[in-house]
């Protein structure tokens, strides 16, 4: 603060330190002025500049450190008293601005919870007539047909899933319920939803669950394991998924291991950023770059840590670290 203030002033110093040489000069080359008294004026002189410099530094920079010191929001209370007319018509400009701010906010967010809660409807909509529309597909007598439908029923079905945690993912907080959940019955329903997929990739499961309860939210776990299963099924084809659980230092581990394409290693840090799809399959359109983006930032409210490893052209693996009941209490309580 003190060097912003002296090159705020700088103009009015330099004007001052020039006045006193001026008057050392004039001494120095007019013999009719003594100029040892000018030297002891333009001394006093520099005394009561600085007298005076540090007392209107207090002054004037009081207004600008309350500003400082003001917490970054819309309170109005927060805005320092105003003592001088330049104080004043900040202190006016930063009321108007900030009510100006504080209006098109919330014009804003009441816009965007209309738009939140006219996809939700959108979406509840729709899975009626695709609720409908899996019924009918099961009566298909082709089965060939049939399989080659319900694949793409699954597809449509799975995007709207996730569409949906998406619109509700920064309200997740508000939606959770944390108890001791079931851990292979999550599994069982989401394999049962990817089941036709499977069969028509040719991909078997090899579920070896030692731990079979968990403590998180059943819902959001559930969207976070379909969004790792589908991703195992959708890059591996004719081959077993391994799904596993055990302990290990008083968490529970869970693993899903595939064997598909993998993932090229320059694309590992970047595989849970928003919108990244594949640096070396940069042409699949099928893929959104949204799954992983979601479940890490669900894991994330559920204190699950996911770590993935993976070789090109060998296979994937994803293991969730889920916290034990202290360390979840702890965590919310901070």
């Amino acid at each position: 603060m003190i060097r912003s203030y002296l090159i705020e002033r700088r103009s009015w110093i330099f004007l001052f330190i020039f006045l006193q040489l001026l008057f050392l000069l004039i001494a120095y080359v007019d013999p009719n002025i003594p100029l040892y008294s000018i030297m002891y004026v333009v001394f006093l002189s520099i005394i009561i500049f600085i007298l005076f410099l540090v007392f209107r530094y207090q002054k004037e920079t009081a207004f600008f450190r309350r500003l400082e010191e003001r917490d970054q929001n819309f309170d109005l209370s927060g805005i320092p008293a105003a003592d001088s007319p330049f104080e004043k018509t900040i202190e006016k400009h930063l009321i108007e601005q900030t009510e100006q701010f504080r209006t098109t906010v919330s014009k804003n967010r009441i816009a965007l919870e209309q738009e939140k809660d006219d996809m939700l409807s959108w979406i509840h909509e729709v899975k009626t007539p695709l609720t409908a529309l899996h019924l009918m597909i099961e009566r298909l007598e082709d089965p060939l047909l049939r399989s080659h439908l319900t694949y793409e029923w699954t597809r449509i079905h799975l995007l709207l899933d996730q569409q949906l945690h998406q619109k509700r993912l920064p309200f997740m907080e508000n939606d959770l319920y944390i108890e001791q959940t079931n851990l292979e019955s999550i599994l069982f329903s989401e394999l049962k939803t990817l089941q036709s997929w499977c069969i028509q990739k040719g991909i078997g499961f090899d579920i070896q669950l030692e731990v079979t309860e968990v403590l998180s939210d059943a819902k959001w776990l559930a969207f976070i394991l379909s969004q790792l299963l589908t991703n195992a099924v959708k890059y591996s084809d004719s081959s077993d998924i391994l799904i596993r659980s055990y302990q290990l230092d008083d968490h529970t581990i869970l693993e899903v291991a595939d064997s598909g394409r993998g993932i090229d290693p320059k694309d590992l840090p970047r595989i849970f950023e928003k919108g990244f799809t594949s640096t070396t399959n940069h042409l699949d359109h099928a893929a959104t770059g949204m799954g992983l983006y979601l479940a890490r930032k669900a894991a994330n409210t559920l204190f699950i840590h996911i770590e993935v490893q993976s070789e090109l052209r060998l296979g994937t693996t994803f293991t969730l670290k889920f916290p034990t009941r202290n360390e979840f209490v702890k965590r919310r309580g901070m």
